[in-house]
């Protein structure tokens, strides 16, 4: 089981006094503890090793089976299985070139994440993009098709059952899969177990030698083994077991003994862990001091079950010193696990110029998933549910607060989003561009859990529509588009369910708006045109032009994806009435343009050149420089096309002579070569060579 040492001499507080801050504006991050270390299963290494080796039902012929071999670790929670997991997938790395994906097949209360979500994030760890409201079956599809050619290791824990792992495995032999359940995966083929119970004697003790220190230990040997006896061998019971040794250098493996002893009927055997999991608990959480206990028992409502001192400030409603001193006392006694950035494993993080962004942000750690049911129980039995909400509307507000600070440092210096945050306690603001980015990446899980938890709580609706937008804001300003589209999805999906609960209509069209781009970028015309019209619906109903306009452009410019340039026209028509009623002339140019370019598609040349000419007309009125040289360059294109080329080279000149009172060196180029080609059709290969040349060095001296 994996574990790490500690300081026996220290006792768990919930003061932060002389403890460095959060690290924010060049203050260094206190660090967190040490990585834990592996401990015991030597057996059981072995025998899923050997299982990778053996021949599976499918190969008994002599021939490779077509899917990967999948290895099952089972056990209940605090057996360590996800511990084993990760020291299996540690030691195989060097046999799997193309790289460990590790994926959480449940949430931190138990629900199963959705497959679609798994597939996507096993995807972006492999560096393959998705469109963004891709299906569980296209998104499988793409995983498979990913994994085909490569030789990758799969670490999928906490599965509930065969119909999460099932769709996920990969039809590449030289593949393997690890999966990670507390039962059987009934159902899929030639599955190789490995069932845990508790660690051997000799393990157990280990762990607490490295808690307790060797002395108390060698002098008490037999006493040391009947604790591992009393915790059962599990693993994560002896974590505490060790840590309430290390937070009482002067108790003996006797008095750990006696306590756990005297301890007083609890529910322990209705408890759904392991009972010597739940006396354990019990031994450590009632140790604590009431405000620490109190912190502890809150964690339990950290979004995707990570937490830092800004997390764990929020929710006791203490300071980030005192939060930051406590989680890391938590993290000594087995109650957290720190969590190891992967960049910062690989050494990816650190600049060549300059420091590690990721040594100034507060440590993280992870809550066990073992003692979230043991933490809801003592929060429901300690906490009144006006200040459970209350401890979440804190945290959401922290947040906010801190994707505000994010997003601003992607704004140049001197604007007012940066103007905007130095009036930020000095713990929220970020010492660089880089640090803002890192935190969002390593954040980015908690962050997405944020959003659902507002959201499902229904009673912090204004608080999460801020998150939400802020949260889009900061993924735009520190990622491309297509990077955050897959999580602006998810958001944007998010705000939609708000806005029909509480019946805005205002918000929902804006909404709606966002996931129809979202579904045409992915070349989802049908899907995207019904996001359109419920946007529609919805403006109308709240008479908001802008997104009233927005959403007839949106349609006219899907049906012109489609090739459908009737119903394109009609739309875009819809479109520039509403402009023209409301006077927005510069608007209307730019519509006028788009049915010049509909009609033109759809050979009817009379209605594209009257558009055109209508669009000239609109950028004068407009004060567009350039609007009337394109409008005119294009009116240049259809008369070609409709079989006029001396009408088409006369606008081309005008509309040069436009391009050049614009000075628009590359809309001049590409009218010079329009023009050559042109006085090639006519028969003028002198003039057609001059005007290709005067085009050629135009586009040298303007590059793009």
């Amino acid at each position: 089981m994996a574990e790490q040492a500690v300081d026996t001499g220290r006792s768990v507080t919930a003061s932060g006094a002389g403890r460095r801050g959060a690290g924010r504006a060049g203050v260094p991050a206190a660090p967190a503890p040490p990585a834990p270390a592996f401990t015991g299963r030597r057996r059981e290494l072995a025998a899923l090793r050997s299982d990778i080796e053996r021949a599976g039902l499918d190969t008994l012929s002599g021939r490779k089976g077509a899917r990967s071999r999948v290895l099952l670790i089972a056990g209940r929670p605090g057996s360590g299985r996800s511990a084993l997991a990760g020291e299996l997938a540690r030691q195989l790395a060097g046999d799997y070139p193309d790289g460990v994906l590790r994926s959480w097949l449940s949430t931190i209360d138990g629900r199963p994440v959705p497959t679609a979500s798994v597939a996507r994030d096993l995807l972006t760890q492999l560096g393959e993009r998705v469109p963004a409201g891709a299906d569980e079956d296209e998104l499988t599809e793409a995983l498979r098709g990913a994994l085909a050619d490569r030789r990758a290791l799969l670490l999928l824990d906490d599965a509930t059952g065969p119909e999460q792992v099932e769709p996920l495995l990969p039809d590449a032999p030289d593949c393997l899969v690890l999966a990670v359940s507390e039962g059987p995966l009934t159902g899929i083929t030639d599955v190789r177990p490995c069932t845990l119970g508790g660690l051997d004697t000799a393990a157990g003790v280990e762990i607490l030698t490295r808690y307790a220190g060797s002395v108390r230990i060698t002098v008490d040997p037999r006493t040391a083994e009947q604790v591992v006896q009393d915790c059962g061998g599990q693993p994560a019971a002896l974590l505490l077991a060790g840590g309430w040794l290390a937070a009482h250098p002067k108790s003996s493996l006797s008095d750990l003994l006696r306590t756990l002893f005297l301890l007083p009927p609890g529910e322990e055997d209705a408890a759904p862990v392991p009972r010597p999991l739940a006396r354990a608990f019990r031994l450590v959480y009632e140790s604590l001091p009431p405000p620490a206990a109190r912190i502890l028992r809150l964690l339990s409502l950290a979004p995707a079950g990570l937490v830092d001192a800004h997390t764990a400030s929020a929710l006791a409603g203490c300071s980030v010193e005192a939060a930051e001193s406590t989680l890391r006392d938590f993290a000594a006694m087995g109650a957290l696990r720190p969590v190891v950035p992967e960049g910062a494993a690989r050494g990816e993080e650190a600049a060549a110029d300059g420091p590690d962004p990721l040594a100034a942000l507060p440590p993280q750690y992870r809550v066990p998933g073992c003692l979230v049911p043991l933490l809801r129980g003592q929060l429901q039995c300690h906490e009144r549910p006006a200040e459970i909400q209350l401890a979440r509307a804190r945290m959401l507000e922290r947040t906010v607060r801190q994707l505000l600070s994010c997003r601003a440092m992607g704004e140049p210096v001197g604007s007012p989003a940066r103007e905007r945050t130095a009036g930020l306690p000095r713990s929220l603001r970020f010492g660089s561009v880089p640090e803002a980015a890192a935190w969002l990446r390593t954040r980015r899980p908690a962050l997405l859990d944020c959003a659902r938890i507002a959201v499902a709580d229904g009673e912090l609706d204004t608080l999460d529509r801020r998150l939400m937008a802020a949260l889009v804001r900061a993924l735009l300003a520190h990622e491309t588009a297509e990077a955050a589209a897959p999580d602006l999805y998810g958001l944007h999906g998010l705000v939609l369910e708000v806005a029909e609960r509480r019946g805005l209509a205002r918000e929902k069209a804006a909404a709606l708006l966002n996931l129809g781009d979202l579904d045409a970028q992915a070349g989802r015309a049908e899907k995207a045109l019904g996001r359109y019209r419920g946007a529609l619906e919805s403006a109308r109903a709240v008479k908001d032009a802008v997104a009233t306009g927005r959403a007839l452009e949106s349609l006219g410019a899907t049906y012109a994806e489609l090739r459908d340039w009737q119903r394109a026209a009609d739309w875009y028509g819809r479109a520039l009435e509403l402009r023209l009623s409301r006077g927005h002339t510069a608007e209307a140019a730019r519509l006028h343009g788009r049915l010049g370019t509909v009609h033109t598609q759809a050979g009817r040349w009379a209605e594209a050149l009257r558009e055109w000419r209508a669009a000239y007309g609109a950028y004068r009125r407009a004060g567009d420089p350039v609007g009337p040289a394109r409008a005119m360059g294009e009116t240049a294109r259809v008369q070609e096309y409709a079989g006029r080329p001396e009408q088409a080279l006369r606008s081309c000149f005008e509309a040069l002579e436009l391009a050049r009172k614009a000075s628009d060196g590359r809309l001049e180029a590409a009218l010079q070569l329009r023009i050559a080609d042109t006085f090639e059709r006519l028969g003028d290969p002198a003039a057609a060579r001059l005007h290709r040349g005067l085009g050629e060095r135009l586009l040298a001296d303007h590059p793009a």
